[in-house]
């Protein structure tokens, strides 16, 4: 009998190198929030796959932040860094014919007791593969990589062969969480991660890095859930963003995170979101804190 293996795996990477999608994507529901806008990823989120032989805790973190300094990215990036070195294997996401300043700094952060898989996303984007192999010899290069796996996270390719060479480094005997958990982060968590996705991906290019989300209550009734949650501004101006021409936004953006909550909960979600101004909230230590940031 094939004796159950398993291990926690980080995914890092730059900011928008792909690394929630990969995770959505290797676990098969969507538990850590995407957008096209970098840096959608503020915490540490676990996504877990078992397979009859293996069980895979990937831990997705936020990308590194290398050039803005606030107590929000400054505690972003120590998750980063814990994870480097609480994880089995570490997995490097890195965009297929991009390789810069921001990558060569996160390489400098890799513990030498860990085995790196470089995994090169966005083969997609290629529609001549042939002009991957200079890329890929070059990326060798830089770091004795355990292995290099050229991959399409949003499109699932080599996905298998990843996980192939992420096997070959898992060390603990038996399972580190139940065969049916996908994830570590509690319903309360993912329903704000929801509501924050929909401010990254329906408003403008400031706000959403000016905006987080509180759940001030989450009650569950049979199959309904209730749940009223605060959008966090800096800034009064960002409150009338948020609400809309009558509301018109927020209540799109509640609609759609509710819409999500319910295929993922696999029941009815009663979901009231408010708005509320709390100044300088992503520069205060103690506040971020208290709304889950590490």
């Amino acid at each position: 009998m094939t004796e159950t293996k398993s291990g926690l795996i980080a995914i890092v990477g730059r900011p928008n190198a792909g690394k929630s999608t990969l995770l959505n994507r290797l676990v098969g529901e969507k538990i850590s929030i995407v957008s096209k806008k970098a840096q959608t990823t503020r915490h540490r989120i676990s996504g877990i796959v078992t397979h009859h032989d293996a069980q895979f805790v990937f831990v997705d973190t936020p990308g590194f932040q290398t050039k803005h300094s606030n107590a929000l990215n400054r505690a972003m990036n120590r998750g980063v860094t814990r994870a480097l070195v609480e994880v089995d294997v570490i997995i490097f996401v890195v965009e297929a014919g991009r390789f810069d300043a921001a990558d060569e700094t996160l390489i400098g952060l890799f513990p030498k007791t860990r085995p790196v898989i470089l995994a090169v996303n966005k083969i997609d984007c290629f529609e001549d593969k042939t002009r991957l192999f200079p890329l890929l010899s070059a990326l060798s290069e830089h770091y004795p990589f355990s292995a290099i796996v050229p991959i399409s996270a949003s499109k699932g390719t080599q996905l298998a062969n990843l996980l192939d060479e992420v096997r070959k480094h898992l060390t603990n005997e038996g399972l580190l969480f139940g065969e049916d958990e996908i994830t570590d982060k509690s319903e309360r968590f993912l329903a704000a991660e929801y509501i924050r996705e929909k401010i990254f991906r329906l408003t403008g290019d400031e706000l959403p890095y000016a905006a987080t989300v509180e759940i001030e209550k989450f009650e569950t009734e049979r199959l309904l859930r209730r749940i009223h949650a605060v959008i966090v501004v800096d800034r009064q101006a960002h409150k009338g963003i948020v609400i809309g021409k009558a509301g018109e936004m927020l209540k799109r953006i509640a609609t759609e995170a509710r819409q999500d909550m319910e295929k993922l909960f696999g029941g009815k979600v009663f979901l009231e979101v408010f708005v509320r101004v709390r100044s300088g909230w992503n520069n205060d230590e103690r506040l971020l804190k208290s709304l889950g940031y590490e």
